[in-house]
C-alpha cells in the first residue's frame, strides 16, 4: 500500500482509493454538508443497487467501463449477466422507468455513491470513486428554471464547502449544433464534429485542424469553427457574437434558452463573476440537449472537472415510451476533497466524532467512568472510554493523537465529590467541576 499525499492511500489494486481515518472523517463531513444543500432544495435521497443487469448497463453503450460480475454455479434462477454500475445516471433511468407511478413529478432525487469504471487509473481518475448527483425528472416538459436552480446549488455547495477560485462554463448544445449548422458542417458529420471540438482542451490547434479533417469537413468549414474556438470575450460579447447569426432556428432557440437560464441564475443570487458562457463546451455525451454545466477550479486545473452535467431530453427512453426530460449534475467529490484536504482548505485534523475521552485513572472504578460516558452521550455528545490498561499519560496521549476536543480525568476523590476534572487539549488548560459543567463546556466548544 502507498501513500500519495496527506493520509490519501492507494490501495494495493491500482485505481481504488483509501483514506486514512482523518480525511475518512473530514471526507464523510463534506459529503454531508452537500447531502444537506440538496435536501434544503427538496431533493430526496434515492439508493440504487450497486449491482444492474448488463443490458441496463448497455444501454448507453459502454461496455468498455463496465466490470462484469461472475455468477455464482449454483446461481441457476437467472442466467442474465450482472455488473457494476459505472455511473449514477443509468440506474435513475431504470429506476424512474420501473416505479413511475409511485414517484411525485417533477422528481427530485440525489444520489451519494460509489461507482467503478474499468479504465485506466490515473491523477485524479480512480476505477472506485464516489458520484454526488442531482436530477430533476420531468413529465413531457421540464421548466427551465430547474437549469438555472442547479446553478443555485453549484454555488451553495461550493461556497459552504469553503472552495476559491472556481468558475462555472455554461452553454446550450443547441447552440453548438446551430452554429455547426451555419459553418455547414453536413448533419452526418455533426456528431464526430462535435466530440472532436469537446477534446479543446487537451489538444492544440494543429491537432485540432488535423482532426476535423479527419473527419470529412472541407478546409472552409474547419477555418470557420478554428475562428470560432479562438473567440474569446466577456459574457455580453459572447452574447453579442452569437446573436450575430440569424439564420439557424436551432441556435436562436438555445440562445434563448440561455438567457433565460442566466436571468433566472440572478433570483438565486449567483454571482455573474462566477458564471462563464463558452459557446465550445460540448460534453461527449449526447444524450445533452439543452444547457450544458461544466465547473473548473482555477488553482487545480490538473484534476479536471469538478462538476458537470446538463439537461437531457428523454431520460429514460430505452426502459419506456414516456417521455421524461430532465437536468442533473454530478459533483467530482473523489477528486475534489482530497486535493482540498492536502491544501489545507478542508481541515483534516481529527480520528473520531466523539468529542470526549473519559479516561481510566484508576480501574477500580472502570463501571463509575463507563456510566459517565453514557450520561454524557445522553446529552449528545460523543464520548468514547479508555478501556485499556495503560497509564494516565498514555491515555492522554493517545486523546491528543486521535483529536479528542477535552480529555475526563477522575479518581477516588474526585468520585467520592461528585466531582471530574477535564482537560481542554487544544487549550493546554484544566478545570474541574461536576457533570453539568462539562455538558455547559461542550456546549460552547
Amino acid at each position: 500500500m502507498s501513500k500519495s499525499s496527506k493520509g490519501i492511500l492507494v490501495g494495493s489494486i491500482s485505481g481504488f482509493p483509501e483514506f486514512l481515518p482523518k480525511d475518512q472523517i473530514a471526507f464523510n463531513k463534506c459529503l454531508e454538508l452537500i447531502r444537506n444543500q440538496f435536501e434544503s432544495f427538496g431533493f430526496s435521497p434515492i439508493d440504487t443497487p450497486a449491482v444492474e443487469k448488463a443490458s441496463t448497463l448497455l444501454s448507453k453503450g459502454n461496455d468498455s467501463e463496465i466490470y462484469g460480475l461472475c455468477r455464482l454455479a449454483a446461481e441457476e434462477e437467472s442466467k442474465k449477466d450482472l455488473g457494476l454500475r459505472f455511473d449514477l445516471t443509468v440506474p435513475l433511468a431504470r429506476y424512474v422507468a420501473e416505479h413511475y407511478g409511485q414517484l411525485n413529478f417533477p422528481y427530485k432525487r440525489y444520489h451519494i455513491a460509489p461507482v467503478w469504471r474499468g479504465e485506466r487509473a490515473q491523477a485524479g481518475r480512480y476505477r472506485q470513486f464516489t458520484q454526488c448527483d442531482i436530477d430533476i425528472i420531468g413529465e413531457n416538459e421540464l421548466s427551465l428554471a430547474y437549469d438555472a436552480e442547479l446553478l443555485g446549488v453549484i454555488y451553495k455547495i461550493f461556497h459552504s464547502l469553503g472552495l476559491p477560485n472556481y468558475l462555472i462554463k455554461i452553454n446550450n448544445r443547441k447552440i453548438l449544433m446551430g452554429l455547426m449548422e451555419e459553418f455547414g458542417v453536413p448533419k452526418e458529420l455533426l456528431e464526430g464534429t462535435i466530440r472532436q471540438i469537446d477534446k479543446k482542451e487537451k489538444i492544440d490547434s494543429f491537432m485540432m485542424e488535423s482532426g476535423l479533417c479527419e473527419i470529412g469537413l472541407d478546409q472552409p468549414t474547419i477555418g470557420r469553427i478554428l475562428k470560432f474556438l479562438d473567440k474569446k470575450g466577456s459574457n455580453q460579447q459572447i452574447l453579442d457574437y452569437l446573436s450575430g447569426f440569424s439564420q439557424s432556428p436551432t441556435l436562436s432557440e438555445g440562445l434563448r434558452e440561455l438567457k433565460e437560464v442566466l436571468d433566472l441564475a440572478k433570483a438565486f443570487h449567483v454571482p455573474d463573476s462566477l458564471i462563464e458562457i463558452d459557446p465550445t463546451l460540448a460534453r461527449g455525451l449526447n444524450y445533452y440537449t439543452g444547457t450544458i454545466y461544466e465547473t473548473k477550479w482555477l488553482d487545480c486545473l490538473e484534476i479536471g472537472t469538478i462538476c458537470a452535467g446538463g439537461r437531457y431530453q428523454n431520460l429514460a427512453a430505452t426502459f419506456t415510451r414516456k417521455v421524461l426530460p430532465g437536468v442533473g449534475i454530478s459533483i467530482g467529490v473523489s477528486r475534489l476533497i482530497p486535493k482540498m484536504i492536502e491544501r489545507g482548505l478542508i481541515e483534516s485534523c481529527c480520528e473520531t466524532y466523539a468529542k470526549v475521552l473519559v479516561t481510566a485513572q484508576n480501574r477500580k472504578y472502570l463501571t463509575h467512568y463507563i456510566a459517565l460516558a453514557e450520561k454524557i452521550r445522553s446529552h449528545g455528545f460523543g464520548a468514547e472510554v479508555y478501556l485499556q490498561d495503560k497509564p494516565l499519560p498514555n491515555q492522554i496521549k493517545y486523546a491528543d493523537r486521535k483529536g479528542f476536543e477535552v480529555v475526563v480525568i477522575a479518581n477516588e476523590e474526585e468520585i467520592d465529590k461528585g466531582m471530574l476534572n477535564f482537560r481542554i487539549l487544544k487549550e493546554q488548560r484544566q478545570q474541574s467541576g461536576k457533570l453539568e459543567d462539562l455538558i455547559e463546556l461542550l456546549e460552547a466548544l
